[in-house]
């Protein structure tokens, strides 16, 4: 099968020929139609992700497709069957070996490149304002990277459960695709003060982030009393250092999120939020938004999309027809 490889930290990753995978005691082969790229995937490459795999590894950390292999033990789950898994690894390659209890049912009506971009964008959103946060309806949330992969989608999602969403990209066809998921208010981070932007709307109550500095630090500032802050991720490359008397002085609560640190200690958390979010899509009530859709030999491509930060929502790289 073909398979893009890391072989070294700082290096180019490269499509290469491997065996077939074959399927471990409660594991699956999955015949991969397509895979989410993420900007973790770019972290891994220079060595700087939280939770890299040892080089050299197949890249990809999500897909779609349907079950070619069934291990010992597994129940649940038949032949062709059509799933989505949050694989870690190995996502960007014809086949993937992972858990069966990371396989999560697609919808026939959800279309593979949707499926391959769900897991880590919607699930991160979804466990991060319902699971930590507790965001409630007609409270005010505010996105930092709105039209970005996960951004995006805690716009949907957010606006599905009731709050007033305000939206901060860089441009307005950014600003544009966020006000169609569900934006009620959008600022663009290139040309509005957004620390008296804020003070002058009455503030936030949640702060969700998957920027870090410049954003994040006004960001805090407009929280209202009892406000809580995401700490979702840091694209601009600069992490943000809080002064803990500000927390004091309004009572505010900073919560990180790494979605992917639930498999190891509650991942039934993971797996019920994933249900709850294809419920929503099988509702009408969030849809995925998907920019770019490439083929495997253009994987580098996609990457120097997120590189670039051209894309909007996710970029697929679709890798069979299923």
């Amino acid at each position: 099968m073909r398979a893009v490889r890391l072989s070294a930290t700082d290096t180019a990753p490269q499509l290469e020929t491997l065996a077939a995978p074959a399927p471990g005691a409660g594991e699956v082969v999955i015949d991969v139609a397509a895979c989410g790229l993420n900007f973790a995937d770019l972290l891994m490459i220079t060595g700087q992700y939280q939770d890299c795999p040892p080089v050299p590894f197949t890249m990809g950390m999500e897909v779609a497709g349907r079950i070619a292999a069934l291990g010992a033990g597994v129940t649940g789950w038949k032949l062709g069957q059509r799933v989505m898994a949050f694989t870690g690894q190995g996502g960007l390659a014809e086949q993937v070996v992972c858990a069966a209890s990371r396989c999560v049912s697609v919808p026939d009506a959800m279309p593979m490149a949707d499926a391959a971009g769900f897991p880590i964008a919607y699930g991160t959103s979804h466990l991060a304002l319902t699971h930590r946060a507790g965001l409630r309806a007609g409270e005010r949330l505010l996105v930092l990277g709105a039209a970005g992969g996960v951004g995006l989608t805690a716009v949907e999602i957010g606006a599905a459960l009731g709050a007033e969403v305000i939206a901060v990209a860089r441009g307005t066809a950014k600003l544009e695709v966020a006000r169609k998921a569900g934006a009620s208010i959008c600022l663009d981070s290139d040309t509005v003060d957004l620390r008296n932007a804020l003070k002058a709307m009455g503030g936030v109550d949640v702060v969700y982030d998957a920027i870090g500095e410049p954003l994040a630090t006004p960001a805090l500032r407009a929280l209202r009393p009892e406000g809580r802050f995401l700490a979702i991720g840091f694209a601009g490359g600069k992490v943000p250092q809080f002064p803990a008397n500000i927390l004091l002085v309004k009572n505010l609560t900073v919560i990180g999120l790494y979605w992917g640190g639930y498999l190891g200690f509650a991942p039934d958390v993971l797996s019920d939020s994933l249900r709850d979010l294809i419920g929503l899509v099988e509702k009408g009530k969030i849809r995925p938004h998907v920019s770019h859709i490439l083929p495997l030999e253009q994987f580098d491509n996609g990457l120097d999309l997120l590189r670039a930060r051209k894309s909007t929502g996710k970029v697929v790289i679709e890798i069979a027809t299923h």
